[in-house]
């Protein structure tokens, strides 16, 4: 059967679900905490289980019943790019965290948003913020706006031609507003989003670009609204900004001799591919 809001295979979308709600747990989980997280009957998420449990991607505790990430998971895993964005952007990550002492996430860009990858927490006692696993929208998300504005016009259409869902009295859900604001995205260079995902917090994020000069991921600052302000400290900006070229850097962009900054360059390749 087709998901005929997605274009999808429901049943691979349900599959993939139970997967990645397991995958992304911090604990075991047992059937009935999926099938209310996913909001799913227990007999569907059971019949999913019972498949990737059989095909190794999961594991079932036989004291608890519970289920965890499985062998054929983790060798998927092993055999992904040497160029791992996460290992990659450990350091340059890190000595944003120190300088700045906000918690630091570093996202990837997916069709649906921006895939949270991994997350440096900051010093604070009081910690805010996203897991890894989750997916930020593009029009309500620092992460999200960043990856929006340098990518080509057609997918920026599509992205703006469905219904934009309203998170709190701050997110923008206007089209004509959000292309605005991307932009102004482009042209300052980073993106923030303050309360618009959630009421106390605030994001800011850059953009990080691959050696085809095509925007692939964000490093994002995130915290209370009251520690990284609506309108953002330039020296933390800077900081974020500087990390964010040092990760381009290592996927290779900037490499041919382009001096120029990041988005910059990324504005430059942006513009090509809207004119093609």
């Amino acid at each position: 059967m087709v998901d005929p809001e997605s274009g999808g295979v429901r049943s691979v979308q349900l599959a993939i679900d139970v997967l990645e709600a397991v995958a992304f747990a911090d604990d075991e989980l047992g059937v009935t905490q999926i099938a209310e997280q996913l909001n799913m009957t227990k007999g569907s998420v059971h019949r999913h289980l019972q498949t990737l449990v059989e095909r190794g991607y999961l594991t079932q505790n036989a004291s608890t019943s519970r289920y965890a990430i499985g062998p054929r998971s983790r060798l998927l895993a092993r055999h992904a790019p040497e160029t791992d964005l996460v290992n990659l952007a450990e350091g340059p990550m890190r000595q944003l965290r120190d300088a700045v002492g906000q918690s630091v996430v570093l996202s990837e860009m997916t069709p649906r948003g921006a895939l949270v990858l991994t997350k440096l927490s900051g010093i604070s006692p009081i910690e805010i913020g996203v897991r890894p696993g989750s997916e930020l929208a593009f029009h309500a998300s620092a992460q999200g706006k960043v990856m929006l504005a340098f990518a080509p016009r057609p997918f920026q259409a599509r992205v703006l031609a469905m219904p934009l869902r309203r998170f709190t009295d701050k997110t923008i859900v206007s089209a004509r507003r959000i292309e605005e604001e991307l932009r102004e995205v482009v042209r300052l260079g980073y993106a923030s989003a303050p309360e618009e995902a959630m009421l106390g917090l605030n994001a800011v994020a850059a953009p990080i670009f691959n050696a085809q000069d095509a925007c692939v991921a964000a490093i994002a600052l995130v915290g209370s609204i009251q520690f990284l302000p609506e309108k953002p400290r330039k020296s933390d900006v800077a900081q974020l900004v500087e990390a964010a070229r040092q990760i381009s850097r290592k996927l290779g962009h900037g490499r041919s001799g382009d001096q120029s900054s990041p988005a910059r360059r990324g504005s430059k390749a942006r513009r090509a591919r809207q004119s093609s």
